[in-house]
């Protein structure tokens, strides 16, 4: 059996990051539609949707991975394959180890960019050369929300020296960017039916890692955008009548059963005032 490509987007942030707004079923009908095989959802250290993600992938003929962005002391750590959120705001080896531990793999993203909480170079050297280059799993060398390559350079120039894997990640805050930036990865001995987020993780981990972040040709970024504009007005405008139609059985519901109330407070006002001009009546008769 021959290798099998697969294309991920390790480092995307929906809804459930303070600076994302777009809910996790639109991000996965994006990724499904350009080509993606898998898409990680790292929130700014929450998991709730990734893991909501993960579960929900499939049935847009994705694989399900979850994963979190989660701040340590020493900048940000991508955590790929976990389900609980790492410990926050402790040293970048200790977090890195207990993800590894946890059956997940860590990555160093967007290092160097200080403006994004990117680990210092200095730090990142550190920690390799204490663990003797076994502290992280990878180093995302190609990272799409930037505004020039001077630190995807040296993140890959860092790597390289070192022998870490280098992924690229599109780091999208808005569907349209979705897959800007992606990982390549070559799987030996796996059909497409068969994939699993263990033979991903697992070839991460080998460095199976090829990065792809080539600047897009205008005509097909335009239309990569407008298709995701599109995606999106529509994801919303059902979502639009879905809540419309809700509303609208709630309103029926309630206003038969204030009907309801109302018909049946009548009939016991009536029933009492029956019963006291009765009472009246019978005073009247008995004088």
């Amino acid at each position: 059996m021959s290798s099998l490509t697969v294309r991920i987007d390790p480092h995307v942030h929906s809804e459930g990051s303070y600076d994302a707004d777009d809910p996790v079923e639109l991000i996965l009908e994006q990724a499904a539609e350009i080509g993606l095989d898998a898409v990680v959802i790292t929130d700014h250290d929450v998991i709730h949707e990734s893991i909501r993600a993960a579960q929900l992938a499939p049935m847009y003929g994705l694989v399900g991975i979850p994963g979190v962005e989660v701040s340590t002391a020493d900048g940000h750590l991508l955590a790929l394959g976990i389900e609980e959120l790492p410990p926050r705001q402790r040293p970048l080896d200790e977090t890195a180890q207990w993800v590894r531990d946890h059956g997940g793999v860590a990555i160093v993203p967007h290092p160097f960019q200080r403006s994004r909480h990117g680990v210092r170079r200095k730090r990142l050297a550190r920690y390799h050369d204490i663990s003797g280059g076994d502290v992280f799993d990878a180093i995302e060398t190609y990272n799409s929300w930037i505004f020039t390559g001077y630190k995807n350079r040296r993140a890959r120039r860092f790597a390289r020296k070192r022998d870490y894997p280098g992924v690229a990640g599109s780091d999208a805050h808005k569907v349209g960017y979705v897959g800007r930036a992606y990982t390549e990865i070559e799987i030996p001995d796996v059909s497409r039916a068969s994939l699993t987020a263990a033979h991903i993780l697992d070839a991460i981990r080998d460095g199976s890692t090829a990065v792809q972040g080539r600047r897009t040709p205008i005509p097909t970024s335009t239309k990569h955008y407008v298709g995701a504009a599109g995606r999106k007005s529509a994801y919303y405008a059902k979502q639009g009548a879905l809540v419309s139609a809700i509303l609208a059985k709630k309103g029926a519901i309630k206003s038969g059963y204030y009907a309801k109330v109302g018909a049946l407070k009548s009939g016991y006002l009536a029933k009492r005032g029956a019963l006291a001009g009765a009472q009246l009546l019978s005073r009247f008769s008995s004088r």
